[in-house]
């Protein structure tokens, strides 16, 4: 059960920094044209720097418990948020949006994103206050989502949603593309705030940890949008992520593993995932290609 007390102006702090800097990525970012791989390189490392400005700000107003859980959230969510860059790859490519309208989906589809995330946070942190036991199903949800990334990319069912809009709203593709990303956010939102809820059951620390990690995502989808074809594995490191958050809150009532621990098992699960995804790729480039008869 929560233990920390957030005062008035913490919450205004939060607000304006996230107002501020949605504004800076929105001004900085205006127009269709499409960043270069370095440009979002530096931006992908300026909101990284500026989600580790708040973490330092959480270590010292709240201590450094709220500390540990703040970073092992947003590393939680900044790894799960990956796996919303494969759906905009599915959607993008489906609808035909092209590179230079991208952007602007993007943007609208990450606000959206912030609202239904506080939604969702402050619901299931009124549910657990209320129903303790609810935790037992968060978690049982989070093992179930791991066993669904298992699967392959293209049987993950996305494609559907895309389908069903393009034959009812096939007059604009950009809405088409949006509202695919809105719906897709939402089952993404209902794996990854209960996972957020396996660190902390604090409101402020779930809800600043996942806007944080989704304020680089746009600049993190110009990352790795040529390079997560190559991230084989990564899947695999993420339903690994998902299905300890699962079983952490399963059996929190006996185990308890302190923020730092969760911190090194994410870390650990996901570099493990893209090493070898990175020395599976080289020696795929690497064989020699042999030409039909």
């Amino acid at each position: 059960m929560s233990s920390l007390a957030v005062p008035a102006w913490a919450w205004a702090m939060l607000a304006v920094v996230l107002t501020v800097a949605i504004a800076i990525d929105l001004v900085a970012h205006r127009g269709d044209h499409v960043d270069s791989r370095r440009r979002a390189i530096a931006w992908s490392i300026a909101w990284i720097v500026v989600a580790l400005g708040f973490n330092l700000f959480v270590f010292a107003h709240f201590g450094a418990v709220a500390g540990e859980q703040f970073f092992a959230a947003y590393l939680l969510e900044k790894s799960l948020s990956v796996d919303n860059l494969f759906v905009f790859l599915v959607v993008f490519g489906a609808v035909g949006i092209p590179p230079a309208q991208q952007r602007r989906v993007l943007t609208w589809g990450i606000l959206g994103a912030v609202v239904m995330r506080g939604i969702l946070v402050f619901a299931g942190a009124a549910a657990l206050h209320r129903w303790h036991s609810l935790a037992y199903v968060f978690g049982g949800l989070l093992v179930i989502a791991a066993l669904r990334l298992l699967r392959a990319p293209s049987e993950h069912g996305d494609s559907k949603i895309v389908r069903w809009l393009e034959r009812h709203l096939s007059w604009r593709r950009s809405l088409i593309a949006l509202i695919a990303i809105e719906l897709t956010d939402v089952v993404f939102a209902l794996d990854s705030v209960p996972a957020a809820f396996a660190v902390s059951e604090e409101p402020f620390i779930i809800y600043s940890s996942n806007l944080f990690a989704l304020l680089g995502l746009r600049a993190l989808y110009v990352v790795l949008a040529g390079v997560l074809a190559d991230l084989y594995y990564l899947r695999f490191g993420l339903a690994a992520v998902l299905g300890f958050a699962g079983i952490k809150l399963c059996t929190t009532q006996w185990i308890s593993i302190p923020p730092l621990h969760s911190i090194a098992i994410i870390a650990v699960l996901i570099g493990t995932a893209v090493v070898a995804s990175v020395w599976r790729s080289r020696r795929v480039h690497a064989s020699p290609v042999t030409c039909p008869p």
